[in-house]
Parts: C-alpha cells; structure tokens; sequence
C-alpha cells in the first residue's frame, strides 16, 4: 500500500506587527488600522476577559489587551509622544533654535532688576513707544540672534510647569548677589535646575556695591559642586552689575555660546507644537494664553489641541502687541482664540483636522473624571515594591528635609548606599529647615517621595502634598528611616501609622473647673475639632502634650464636633497646663496597610 502522506505542518503563527494606537482614537479606528473587522476585533477582545465598545477610546489598557488577543504588539501613543516623533525623525530638518532662559536666585538678589535691565538695554520697538506688555516671555535680540527669557523669575513658575511634565527651559541664569552670597533660595535654585538637568550659567550681581566679595561667592558655589571656569570648572560665571546695565551684553553673549555647545535645535517645517506658560480670561478678548512654541511654525488660523481645551489661532501677537502671522521654534506668542483657558504647563499641539482635535479633548476629558488616572499619580513608599516588581521604578527619588545641618550630611551619606541592584536611591535636594511648599512642587516634578527629619510641615503643606499626591514621611528616629526605606526596597514596609489632619483652635481663655481640671476657651481657626480626637498642645513650635480631646463643649451644649470660626471649650486629657494664646491640633491616627 502507498505510504499515508504526512500530516500537513501546522499554518505558522502570523508574524507579530508593531502597530501605535494613537491617543483620540476609537476602538474602531484601531481595527481599521490593523485591518481586522471590527466585530472580530471586538470578539477576541471579550476572549481575553476585555469585553469594549466600538466606540470605546483606546489607552494604555486597551493596547495591552489588543497585543495579547491578536498578533500585533499594540503600542498607546499620545498626541506628544507622535508630535515629537515627527518633528525628530528628520535629522536634515532639524534647524538651530534661539535658547530659551529662565532666571533664578534668592529674593533681592537682582532677579528682576536683570530683567529690566536685559529688557530696556534691548528694546527693538523704541518708535512706537516700546510699551511691553506683560505676556510670561519676551525675545531679545544679540548679534543677529535671538534670546528668549521667560519673565517670570524664580524656580516656582519653573517647577510648576516640571511638575505637568513640560520643559520650556534651555539655560538657567543663577543669580547670584556678591554681597550677600549663596542663600537658601539660591540652594533651591540649584537643586530644581540640577533635578531637571538644564545647564547653569551664574551671573555675579551687584559687583558695583563696596561689600561686593566674588571670590567668596566663587569659593562658596564650588562648595555646591559648581566649579566656575577661574576655579577649573566648567561653569561659566559673568560678574554683572544690573543696576548700573554692566557687562549685561558679555552675559547675552555667554548664553548664545552655551546654547551653542548644547547644540539647541527644533524642526521649523512640522506642525507647530510647544507648551503654555501661563494663561488668562481676558473680559474683551477672552480666553488669552502665552506659548513658547518648541518645534513647527504656528500660523494664524489653524486648529489646535492644548490639555483638555482646544481652539483655533484667531490673532497671535508679540511681546510688544504687535500681531504677528507666523511664529517658529522658540518665539513666545500670546494666542486668541481658545475655547477654555488653558492651565500652566499643557502642551500645544496644531491639529489638521479639527475632528481628530475634537476626539482628543473628549478622550482627555473621559480620563480626568477617572481620579486614579488623571496624571501618572505620585509616588508612594508602599507601592515602591510593587513598581519595582513590575519594572517601572528603576529609582527611589527623595527630598530630604531635616532640622540641622549636621542631620543633613549624615542623611546624604547612609540613604545613597541602601541602593539595590534593581534599584538606585537618588537624593534631589537635602537641606535644612522645614518642609515648604517649594519642596512638595519638586517632589512632584522629580516623582519624590519628601523625607522629614526632625521637621513638621504645615497644614497648607500637607494639602498642596495631598493635591500634588506627594507622600511626605516624618521620622525622629534615624534608623527607622533607613529601616523603612530598606524594606520598601524589598516589598517588606509594615503597615505605615497615618496621620490626617483634623483642624485647630487657639486657647483664648482657660478656666479651671474643680474635679474636671483646665477646660481651654477657644476659637477653632482651621478644619474642625471632633471629640475623643488625638489632640497635641503647642507653644510657639514647641510640641507640649499629647493626648486625647475629653470634653468638648459649645455654649455649655456637650458637642461631638465644632468647625471652623466657632468658639469651644476643650479639655485635653491628663494636661492642666494650659495657657492663653496656645494651639491645640486635632488629628486622627489610623493604621494604613502597606501594599
């Protein structure tokens, strides 16, 4: 008999594709892009435990589902991601672009004294009056070139802007005062630029005052590791006198020369995209934002996309009011013609098709009504291990804030070493005092965690930490702090005690009842005081007692709960010591598992 013929070999597997769901689309366009009908992409969606909708947005999720019910390897990228894609995939187009600077330094260092002085020693529009409308940057022309500086100085509107992802920054001037040195602000100033790595070049202001000291400013930046050129490094330093306009044009200079060892490029010929820096709803021209425009060339007319608002260019104009047709890389423009106003730090993006504009705004706004995904969310040492489980932390990023300076150094030796072999532990900023706002904004922009040593934040510290989902931890105890950080490290934290702030109320007057003890009238200044809270007395700073709130009256009335702008008697137990003008903190502990 014939042999029986072999079995036919198994159809190979399809290849697998690479395909990129764009941010805007719909389910369906995804099946039409990967050239699948969509009701069979929908079936083998619902196989895997996905069940969708046609008209259901595509995300991180839904890409992830489509790589493992097909044979595409599905990739969600956003608008920015395929802008900036665009605008790099031609190195021939890629054109020098003017730097765009950011002036930093302690308060009356001269910080907006060299603005002024930059800004008047180059006005072009002299003939019609050189008024200067305040729009957040303005450009200035050097040799034939421009620099761009953004107008408002300081780190907060720098950080702000970090902390929602955008960076408008090229050179930062560190402004530094010969008379007075580097300060704490100076410090900050610092670490945000090192955290965002942007080059730094420091202008050595008020050379002109007798008490001027440079070599001690000199002797005191190469103590924060910026080794100026004098000293062998490689920082450029210009010793200025804003007031008197000296050297201003030497440090123009020196910023072109950095810009150019940076080699600041941008792509003139895509559709235009940049970042707002600041935004307002003006009562005849409505919404009015201020954008540095980054790559392309903005024209009057087009659509365009900007966080969760989108408009079309109906007038741009200058610094100076002027309207202006076109604007390319680099160029700040204060755009008509926004739907909403923008917020600070968004990205702008031209869109062709107002449609496909239309599709990414509501996409957006779909994800802000989900709380969780809103932004990537903060950092927390609880879900560190379950990052680093999954590969996405590949660093312990934290500020540290502790009560001496003493505390500080050993802190910045003993946490760098507790790095792993999966993970490095990196300080951005270690420095003395308590926590401020300033230090929760970096955290933010850096993905930190805020280490306190010592230290106490404030209640409005705490919210903004809250809004920023920023967690802050305090310790006392130093080996509890490198404790807790090495079992992060290892998915090993016990469950963290939480601390959430209930409100507070100033001892106005205290009576003494017999039996009962000191009974404290007071005004309740912030939040609410709720009977059986922990409570803890202050003096000044100084943390007297703590204990628990055992009676709580209003009007002789036996309450639970009195709010703010209310006034009450509170006993706290086991402390008779009570005097006018302390503060009683109430507050509620409760045992959070570590996940």
């Amino acid at each position: 008999p014939a042999p029986a013929k072999p079995p036919a070999p198994p159809a190979p597997p399809k290849p697998r594709e690479r395909i990129a769901l764009r941010e805007g689309w719909l389910i369906k366009d995804a099946a039409e892009a990967m050239k699948v009908r969509p009701k069979d992409l929908l079936d083998r969606l619902a196989a895997k435990g996905f069940p969708a909708d046609l008209n259901d947005f595509v995300d991180a999720e839904v890409a992830a589902a489509v790589a493992k019910a097909t044979h595409f390897d599905a990739e969600f990228v956003t608008l920015d991601q395929a802008m900036r894609a665009l605008a790099e995939a031609k190195a021939a187009d890629l054109a020098p672009r003017s730097p765009v600077v950011t002036i930093m330094g302690h308060v009356d260092h001269g910080k907006t004294t060299l603005l002024d002085a930059i800004r008047s020693s180059h006005l072009v529009d002299r003939e019609s009056g050189g008024i200067t409308q305040h729009i957040g940057a303005y450009r200035v022309p050097v040799k034939n070139r421009f620099i761009t500086f953004i107008d408002t100085p300081g780190h907060e509107a720098f950080t702000q802007l970090r902390s929602r992802g955008a960076k408008a920054t090229d050179i930062v001037v560190l402004v530094v005062a010969a008379d007075d040195g580097i300060m704490p602000q100076t410090k900050e100033a610092i670490d945000h630029a090192r955290a965002a790595a942007v080059p730094i070049i420091v202008a050595i202001n008020k050379v002109d005052k007798p008490e001027a000291n440079v070599e001690r400013v000199k002797q005191q930046l190469a103590k924060e590791n910026l080794l100026v050129e004098d000293w062998g490094g490689k920082i450029i330093s210009v010793e200025i006198s804003a007031k008197e306009k000296r050297n201003i044009d030497d440090l123009l200079e020196m910023i072109l020369l950095l810009s150019d060892v940076q080699e600041i490029k941008a792509n003139p010929r895509v559709p235009a995209q940049g970042v707002v820096l600041e935004a307002r709803l003006d009562s005849q021209k409505g919404p009015l934002a201020t954008v540095i425009v980054q790559q392309g060339t903005l024209e009057q007319g087009q659509a365009f996309v900007s966080g969760l608002t989108m408009g079309k260019v109906r007038a741009m104009f200058d610094e100076h009011g002027k309207v202006l047709k076109s604007a390319g890389p680099s160029v700040p423009v204060e755009i008509m013609g926004f739907a909403d106003v923008p917020v600070a730090g968004d990205p702008f993006q031209v869109m062709g098709d107002p449609n496909e504009a239309k599709l990414v705004v509501e996409y957006r706004k779909t994800r802000a009504k989900r709380p969780e995904s809103a932004r990537d969310s903060g950092v927390t040492l609880d879900d560190l291990f379950k990052k680093i489980e999954g590969g996405q932390a590949k660093e312990l990023t934290l500020v540290v804030k502790a009560d001496v300076q003493g505390s500080v150094e050993v802190l910045g030796d003993i946490l760098p070493p507790l790095s792993t072999d999966k993970v490095k532990v990196r300080i951005v900023t270690a420095a003395t005092g308590n926590i401020t706002e300033a230090d929760v904004l970096l955290a933010s922009a850096s993905k930190a965690i805020v280490i306190g040593y010592n230290v106490k934040p404030a209640p409005k510290v705490l919210d903004l930490a809250k809004k920023e989902e920023v967690e802050i931890r305090t310790y006392k105890i130093i080996y509890q702090l490198t404790d807790d950080i090495k079992k992060a490290l290892i998915g090993l934290l016990e469950p963290v005690i939480k601390e959430t702030f209930l409100g507070r109320a100033e001892v106005r007057r205290v009576f003494q009842i017999p039996k009962v003890g000191a009974i404290a009238g007071c005004y309740v200044q912030d939040g609410r005081i709720t009977r059986n809270a922990e409570a803890r007395v202050l003096r000044g700073r100084e943390v007297l007692h703590q204990g628990r709130i055992t009676s709580l009256k209003h009007l002789k009335e036996n309450v639970t709960e009195v709010k703010k702008d209310y006034e009450c008697g509170i006993g706290v137990g086991g402390f008779n010591d009570l005097q006018p003008g302390d503060t009683i903190e109430a507050f509620v502990r409760e045992k959070v598992q570590a996940i």
